[in-house]
């Protein structure tokens, strides 16, 4: 309704409001980031005027083609990888589904990952029948269990650089020495895709064959990702067409989003220091607040063992689809790294493979910090979140 602060939205036959006059305090930056307002004004262009296929012959095509390729470099730059290495996608699922199942095809074998993954790389090493690592209590994979689990059949290794429930940060350069010494003939791939804001992938790229990217967790656009193929790797496409992407990847280049994509990586890895000591100090505020206001409650990762984003915490005795509600009520954006599956409250697989009390599980919260994150945000969060658990326990509020 116009003039009153909320917006109205059809979906399904049911009538949503959205009250866009109440604050909204965004914690849930690990499910996506807000565009960078550069990466929007350099895809804008490309979405009016610069509207050419790049895959043209004509002046007008090349010039839109320089575009992409021009990304490409910005990308290849930030990663520390070559140009011909990067290869432009729909999204992060696609680039993780591309490297398990585009190396099995080629080259058969079986995957091996941790317990721990995002399902796309789980649910498509399982359905090749691949073989799952299990991880220690801060969610890193087990190196000695890893090391057991390979042999001469496997062809690919997954292990993801940083865990997105959670904030586990892998040790890419340890595990990149197991699968040297104990499956020589494997590709190692990491889903990077919650890394690119916290970690200079420049320090993961030599230990991989394979990573996966994906713009909007770091102010780019939905609908667009790279997978980079290393040391000449070669893959069996998903994608039978047109043979863009040297034959990597067909369809029809998402221009607007490759050209915000790098943009939005290129600032990222420009002010990554900064952003992640001032998100850090954020970050311990917020937990800091909760383990003194409230009992019963675990920082489910240590901080030396997780990004500077991740204030995962779990609270006993609470149901985290309840506690999400009065969040959300109170304009609070978070999640839970639990789903209601037929009215039961389980723990996610990444908090079942880590050994954490289903007690606390149960009211597992993820809150993920980005570059928009301010004090103001940290302090109301903590105070709506104590508030809320007060309430649920019934206690004094």
């Amino acid at each position: 309704m116009a003039g009153q602060g909320s917006e109205q939205q059809q979906r399904g036959g049911t009538l949503l409001r959205v009250n866009t006059a109440d604050p909204l305090t965004y914690l849930d930056h690990a499910a996506t980031t807000p565009m960078r307002p550069e990466a929007v004004e350099a895809m804008l262009p490309f979405l009016t005027e610069r509207f050419a296929n790049p895959s043209g012959s004509h002046r007008f095509a090349r010039s839109v083609r320089q575009a992409v390729d021009e990304a490409r470099d910005i990308v290849a730059d930030a990663v520390g990888c070559k140009p011909g290495e990067v290869v432009f996608t729909g999204c992060g699922t696609e680039s993780d589904n591309a490297a398990i199942v585009g190396t099995q095809r080629r080259h058969g074998g079986v995957a091996v990952c941790s317990a721990t993954e995002h399902h796309a790389v789980l649910h498509a090493v399982e359905h090749g029948g691949g073989r799952v690592v299990p991880v220690d209590a801060a969610g890193r994979i087990d190196l000695d269990a890893l090391a057991e689990s390979l042999a001469d059949d496997v062809s690919v290794v997954s292990v993801m650089a940083v865990n997105n429930e959670v904030g586990s940060i892998n040790s890419l350069d340890a595990v990149a020495e197991v699968v040297r010494e104990h499956a020589p003939q494997a590709l190692l791939h990491t889903d990077a895709i919650q890394a690119a804001c916290w970690i200079d992938l420049r320090t993961i790229t030599p230990h991989v064959h394979l990573m996966a990217l994906s713009a909007h967790k770091f102010g780019g656009p939905k609908g667009v990702g790279a997978l980079i193929e290393r040391h000449g790797t070669v893959l069996e496409p998903l994608l039978q067409g047109g043979g863009q992407e040297r034959d990597r990847r067909s369809g029809t280049h998402n221009v607007a989003g490759i050209v915000a994509m790098a943009e939005a990586l290129r600032l990222t890895d420009m002010e990554r220091v900064a952003d992640n000591l001032r998100i850090a100090a954020l970050r311990d505020r917020l937990v800091d607040a909760l383990l003194h206001a409230l009992d019963d409650v675990i920082e489910t990762v240590p901080r030396d063992a997780k990004i500077a984003g991740s204030a995962h915490v779990c609270i006993a005795d609470i149901e985290s689809e309840a506690l999400l509600y009065l969040l959300d009520e109170a304009g609070v954006c978070a999640s839970a790294a639990s789903a209601c599956a037929s009215g039961a409250m389980e723990p996610s697989h990444v908090l079942a493979a880590m050994g954490v009390d289903k007690r606390f599980a149960a009211g597992a919260l993820r809150m993920s910090l980005g570059r928009t994150t301010t004090e103001a945000d940290v302090d109301r969060a903590s105070a709506v979140l104590i508030d809320a658990v007060h309430r649920l326990r019934g206690g004094p509020r």
